[in-house]
């Protein structure tokens, strides 16, 4: 039954939550970030994800969290910890309603055929930052099959350079690392991440369905020590270290060290 009821809840509350995104926009009220944590929480829910929170996210400032990327589901896990808005690429901007929903939500889409178009991401992110909404950056540019991470793109931590040096006062980036550690409380070996892991050619559709009767997905969003970044920060030395830092991260959840603290559930 579990299929229908996330069905029933998405293409009922999704209408909704773009409906009052929307106008929490045209009237600039506040509050989009603390409904998109509810829609989230809702969604991890009726999925069966349960969250754990390794480490403390900076909350005091806005900050760009560089993260590896291995599904679908990251979104919704990331996004039912603490409000934040995305970068993504180019493409789920048409997505039926989730494109709209995220355009609301404040997602930057960029357009990584198109070098031309890297400038106005940039400025939106820089909108985004100065305005105090945290972000999250997939740095490997795809996802992976969720046992390692991908070799970061230099050129996107080059973007983040210049979105610091735009930014009064620099920017801070804090490595971040997402794991599905489990399948019903069983520890997940790195021959079943691949199965909640969405990479490749794999589409959308048979993946989910995958995924639905699965009763519980646990997933560890690991955060490490921020990084001050400004215009003299080299990119290609950046995005070694950032890159080093999420590998660490997702390393130790791979391993499958004990939590420190209890799931984050809706």
């Amino acid at each position: 039954m579990r299929p229908y009821f996330v069905a029933a809840f998405f293409f009922t509350m999704t209408p909704l939550l773009i409906g009052t995104q929307w106008l929490l926009e045209k009237l600039g009220l506040p509050g989009w970030g603390v409904i998109a944590v509810r829609y989230y929480r809702c969604l991890c829910w009726m999925l069966g994800i349960r969250i754990h929170v390794v480490g403390e996210p900076v909350r005091d400032r806005a900050v760009l969290f560089v993260s590896n990327h291995g599904s679908w589901a990251d979104i919704l896990a990331i996004g039912a910890v603490a409000p934040i808005a995305f970068v993504s690429k180019i493409e789920v901007a048409k997505w039926p309603l989730v494109g709209t929903a995220a355009r609301l939500q404040k997602t930057v889409f960029v357009d990584r055929s198109r070098r031309s178009q890297t400038g106005d991401s940039i400025a939106e992110m820089v909108q985004r930052l100065s305005s105090g909404v945290s972000m999250v950056l997939f740095a490997e540019g795809t996802s992976s099959d969720g046992n390692r991470v991908l070799p970061f793109r230099s050129a996107l931590i080059g973007a983040v350079r210049e979105t610091a040096a735009r930014t009064e006062g620099g920017m801070l980036i804090q490595p971040m690392s997402i794991c599905y550690t489990a399948i019903n409380g069983i520890p997940m070996g790195r021959q079943h991440r691949p199965l909640v892991a969405w990479y490749g050619d794999t589409d959308f559709m048979p993946h989910i369905k995958a995924f639905l009767p699965r009763a519980a997905i646990d997933i560890t969003i690991s955060y490490g020590e921020p990084i001050a970044a400004d215009a003299a920060t080299d990119r290609k030395v950046l995005a070694k270290e950032v890159e080093a830092a999420v590998r660490r991260l997702l390393n130790t959840s791979v391993l499958g060290r004990p939590y420190p603290g209890p799931a984050v559930e809706a």
